[in-house]
Parts: structure tokens; sequence; C-alpha cells
């Protein structure tokens, strides 16, 4: 079993905290992603679970053994950074051979494991090479092999895409999650980055300011964020937020009123929502449709300020009462211009609340989707 608990995880440097009472249940054999803006405490957090951080209090066990006060080369776990630290004047081979070296391992074992992780990352051709023979994507192969060979029970990654190239991240991206199945192994990788959160986790962590926000799946986030921060962090373009005020509040949900006039009645739970409150509307850009892609309950006018074409869907920018901009995303044939005055739809079905404490109103009748852990 390779599961990895933190409990209660605090750290501090020169008394600023950086990790406030941290706790995560990471499954074995489980690929989870910790993301959050840069300063969050994400690469603290993983270098806390590779020891080369020792947390001012808390827990870190690792397959049921408490690790926290074992050094790092005991605790079993491979980590990979962003930068590829390779040794120059070393091969390919040597420098993913190194590490088993450093243990002493025999030389016909060193070689099978070097060879198996060489197949499995199909750097084989590139063993006698030195590293500055190897482009980018090639080194952090070689920095994932140098991991690989030493079969530790728990994988983690510092944020080890952000060097590359943007068509060479989406590669290996899809490299990693292959490497995830084919290893059936527990992987913990840090970003910044909620696109490659989204396309590789299995289940998200969100970090801010040193707390986690929320943990679940990329679509119990995307669909169900439990606050603001979450919502604007996760999805891109991010999900456009509009101040209304409360109309009402009562049995049939909460009333509020839309920018440029009219009402509409959401079905949200009206636990600290009274009339006269100011509350946030959340809606997604591809859920604020232009006229003719869907049925709408209720439209709002706008005014188109910029367009962009992606080629597959068109991102419109455009200004609404109280002169705020948002984001609908429509098709590659979308007819708008620079100019025009249109109609966006809102569906009930897809609108989100958020109170004044940021936290979202709870959608009657629905599940909590993922552990909301934000105070």
């Amino acid at each position: 079993m390779s599961a990895v608990e933190l409990s209660q995880i605090r750290k501090s440097y020169a008394g600023a905290e950086v990790l406030k009472g941290v706790d995560i249940a990471v499954r074995d054999r489980e690929f989870m992603v910790f993301v959050g803006p840069s300063g969050c405490g994400k690469s603290t957090l993983l270098r806390t679970v590779a020891g080369l951080e020792r947390s001012d209090s808390g827990r870190v066990l690792i397959g049921g053994e408490d690790v926290t006060d074992i050094e790092p080369s005991q605790r079993g776990v491979a980590m990979v950074f962003q930068s590829y630290a390779l040794y120059p004047h070393m091969s390919v081979y040597e420098n993913i051979a190194f590490g088993l070296r450093m243990m002493k391992l025999p030389e016909a074992r060193i070689k099978e494991r070097v060879h198996a992780a060489a197949q499995i990352l199909q750097i084989e051709a590139l063993l006698e090479r030195k590293p500055r023979a190897l482009s980018g994507g090639q080194r952090q192969r070689v920095a994932i092999g140098r991991s690989i060979v030493r079969e530790p029970k728990v994988f983690l990654f510092d944020e080890p895409l952000s060097n590359l190239d943007a068509a060479l991240r989406v590669q290996m991206r899809l490299e990693l999650i292959k490497l995830h199945r084919q290893l059936n192994a527990t992987m913990i990788y840090v970003t910044h980055d909620q696109v490659e959160a989204m396309t590789m986790a299995d289940r998200i962590v969100v970090l801010n300011h040193g707390r986690v926000e929320q943990i679940g799946s990329p679509l119990e986030l995307y669909r169900a964020p439990c606050n603001r921060f979450v919502a604007g962090f996760i999805g891109s373009p991010k999900m456009n937020f509009i101040d209304v005020p409360v109309q009402r509040a009562d049995e049939t949900g909460v009333t509020i009123g839309l920018p440029g006039g009219g009402a509409l009645t959401l079905p949200f739970d009206t636990a600290g929502v009274a009339p006269g409150d100011t509350v946030t509307l959340g809606v997604r850009p591809e859920h604020l449709t232009e006229p003719g892609q869907g049925p709408a309950d209720a439209r709002l006018a706008a005014e188109v300020s910029v367009v962009e074409h992606l080629g597959s869907e068109t991102l419109l920018h455009a200004r609404i009462a109280n002169d705020v901009t948002v984001q609908a995303k429509g098709s590659g044939e979308s007819p708008a211009a620079l100019g025009d005055r249109i109609e966006l739809g809102l569906n009930v079905r897809h609108l989100h609340l958020f109170g004044k404490d940021g936290g979202a109103l709870a959608r009657r009748g629905a599940t909590v989707a993922g552990d909301r852990v934000a105070a």
C-alpha cells in the first residue's frame, strides 16, 4: 500500500505561516494534483512529503507508516524537479544509474532497471548521449527515468513541465498519464496550471494561502466549486462573476435582480441570505449563450467589445449593465462582430450563487461534490 496521509501540517518561515493545518489523504495508486497560485504552499507541501522540508507540526504517513521524522532517503519516495538536475558530464545511462550505484546495487541489476525504464520512456536510443545533446522533453524523460529505477512507493513531481514549450507540455502531459497507468503507482504532482490539473488528475487539491480550499475530481470542482476562489481558479476561460441584489429569499429559493432589469428565481438554499443582500452570480462562458444556442430562463443585454475567433469556437467579450464585462463562448460559426448588441442567455441549471463570504450557496436537491474543506 502506498497511500499518503498528511495530518495538520503547519510550516512557517520567518514568522509567516505558509501551511496552516493541512489535512490531505492521497489514496493508494492515485494521481493527485496540488494546484494553486504562486506562493500558496503547494511546493512546500510536496517537499514536506519528501522530507526535504520539516513541518513545524503535524504528521506524514506513507503506506501507513509515520515517516515524519525519517530521512528523505528512507521514505521510499522519488522526486522529479522543475530543473532536470542532470549531471552534464555523464551519459543518459549513467545519470539514470547514478542513484542505484549510490545504493550499491549489483551492476547487472542496475543495467536491468535502467533498460526497463528506458523502454517505458522510449529513450533506449539515447542512453549513450550526454544531456547537452538532448531536447527539453528528452531531458525530462531522463529525470523521470532516474526516479523510476528506484522503484519508489510514491512519485513526487514539482512543476516538471514548466520549462517546456506549450506543444511539448501537452505531449508530456499525455506521457505522464500513460506512465501512471503503466506503473500503477501513487503520484503527487504540483502545478500552478489548472489545465494540467484538470487533464491529469484523478483528484485535485486546490490550495490558497496555505489552506486547502477543496478536494475533488476535476469535474466535481468544475461543476460544484465550494467557493468563489475555486470557481475562479478552475476553468479556462474563467467563470464570470456578477454582483446582484437579493430581492426575495423564501421557500421558492433566492430571487435575484438582474443587471439591466428583470429578476430570476434560483433553486438555492436561503440560509444566511436575506432581501437586500448582495450576492455573486457565477456563470461559465459556455453557459452564457448567444441566441439560438439553447433554451434560456433569462437574457442579459450586452454589447460585444472583443471577438476572439479560435477556429472551433468563438470567445466573445461583452459589456452588460453596470459596465461589467463578461465572456461568452460560442460556436466557431458565431456571426457576432465588434459593437454588436446581443442578448446572452442564462440557464438556471448552470448558474452558481456565492454569498457575502465567498462561499457557494447550496443548490436544493444537490449532493455535495468533493471534499468542501474551506473554512
